[in-house]
């Protein structure tokens, strides 16, 4: 009988190590720098009610009609596995009461972790996905729009990579919507048959929807449809006017984009993209980041009338641009110590000293295979060891081992007791070094 074998479910990967120091890497970067803006972790669940997810990203999304996980618990509760960020974060503000007094504002949070969307897997987009996402509540200043949007510039340009396009746009308020709506509405309602099946939807439910359509039967009309700018209120005029005195005040260099209006249903006012250029993404200018300024979700959760403003980062996308345009990332970190034995009693002593050598912050390896010499040393070799700790029998029986330093070849024999009490310092020894004159 064959043996049944397993798969990963399609859609999702394994992140093995050597891959997983990479992730970390970007993700340690991203909470450093974060919090050098006073952003703080916060981590909300997995799932949620699955009205968290319709109620905040619009009934007409395609997140909630076409992309959702959902399914009926063993209570015959609806659950959604979360497709974003942002939602969960927005009920988390509210039950836990962040709005109050007492919270400095804006209250700023940022999230790392996995997504969840039934989509079609393709190169960067996955079934389980995961995201780098910021969310600032309370403020509705253009000045931290335009801080969150050099805040995540900074953090592209920290990891490395300089080909970089800010797009921004506005929404502006709801006055400004609904007049722009109907704009809409009356440019394309005459290309109606010429649109795509899902537009045509769009155009009756949310026609903003249309701008933001791939498909070449859209773009045509896309390309030449009313630009929003030409109907902001006076409010939204001048808050979009101040929005790029800020940008332009931080060294933010940006294009004004009118077409970029982002796929959920929440934003108003500043809305943006950094976009950059790599095989690795496909043709043209690919997304990377992308976010804006919203109203109504804390509202909608049953907290105060309270904006708020944030982007989301998929990590598999940008893990993909950074491996393909060198960027600097980790490689496995060598091993700096390595604990070699062979023969009666050596084993215990071994175990003893690998752990006395982590004990001081090293890190150290041994044989559990009980393997000659030769295969330690060929292992240390591939572990890239710095140093090597060899004890054997002779050297037991004088409570003693060898060190030596795999850089220099050089070696000196030191006593157990040593090692276990002043390792450092036996590391650094002058016997162990390069000599000047074999440099």
């Amino acid at each position: 009988m064959a043996k049944q074998t397993f798969q990963k479910p399609k859609g999702t990967a394994d992140l093995l190590p050597g891959d997983s120091a990479k992730w970390h890497y970007v993700e340690e970067t991203a909470r450093l720098l974060f919090s050098d803006y006073q952003y703080s972790e916060i981590r909300t669940p997995l799932f949620e009610s699955f009205e968290v997810f319709s109620r905040s990203a619009g009934d007409t999304s395609d997140v909630v009609t076409k992309e959702m996980y959902d399914f009926y618990d063993k209570g015959e509760r609806h659950i959604a596995l979360r497709p974003e960020g942002t939602a969960g974060v927005v009920r988390a503000f509210v039950e836990s009461k962040l709005f109050g007094p007492e919270h400095q504002k804006p209250y700023k949070a940022f999230y790392i972790g996995p997504m969840f969307r039934y989509e079609r897997p393709q190169a960067g987009r996955m079934r389980q996905f995961h995201q780098i996402g910021v969310e600032a509540f309370g403020s509705e200043s253009p000045a931290l729009d335009a801080e969150v949007i050099a805040m995540v510039v900074d953090f592209f340009q920290t990891l490395g990579l300089t080909n970089l396009k800010v797009t921004v746009n506005s929404l502006g308020d709801q006055s400004s919507r609904e007049n722009y709506r109907q704009a809409l509405i009356d440019y394309l309602k005459p290309h109606y048959d010429e649109l795509s099946a899902d537009s045509q939807v769009r155009l009756e439910n949310n026609p903003l929807r249309v701008l933001d359509s791939k498909d070449p039967r859209d773009q045509q009309f896309v390309a030449d449809a009313p630009s929003i700018l030409d109907y902001l209120s006076e409010d939204a005029q001048q808050r979009w006017d101040q929005l790029q005195v800020f940008l332009d005040a931080l060294g933010v260099e940006y294009e004004i984009d009118a077409n970029v209006v982002r796929g959920l249903d929440y934003y108003n006012h500043t809305i943006f993209e950094v976009m950059t250029q790599n095989e690795a993404l496909g043709q043209g200018w690919s997304t990377i980041a992308g976010g804006g300024r919203y109203a109504g979700l804390v509202e909608e959760f049953g907290g105060p009338e309270m904006s708020g403003v944030g982007f989301g980062i998929g990590l598999e996308r940008l893990m993909l641009l950074l491996e393909n345009t060198q960027a600097p990332l980790p490689e496995t970190a060598p091993l700096d110590v390595y604990v070699a034995n062979q023969g009666a009693g050596t084993e215990v002593v071994a175990l003893q000293m690998v752990q006395a050598v982590r004990s001081f912050g090293y890190s150290a390896e041994r044989d559990y295979q009980d393997r000659k010499l030769k295969g330690q040393f060929k292992s240390a070799d591939r572990l890239k060891a710095q140093y090597i700790i060899t004890i054997g029998e002779q050297e037991l029986a004088e409570q003693s081992a060898n060190l030596k330093n795999m850089a220099t070849g050089k070696q000196i024999t030191v006593k157990l007791a040593e090692l276990y009490t002043d390792l450092p310092n036996l590391l650094e020894a002058p016997a162990l070094a390069e000599n000047e004159a074999e440099k």
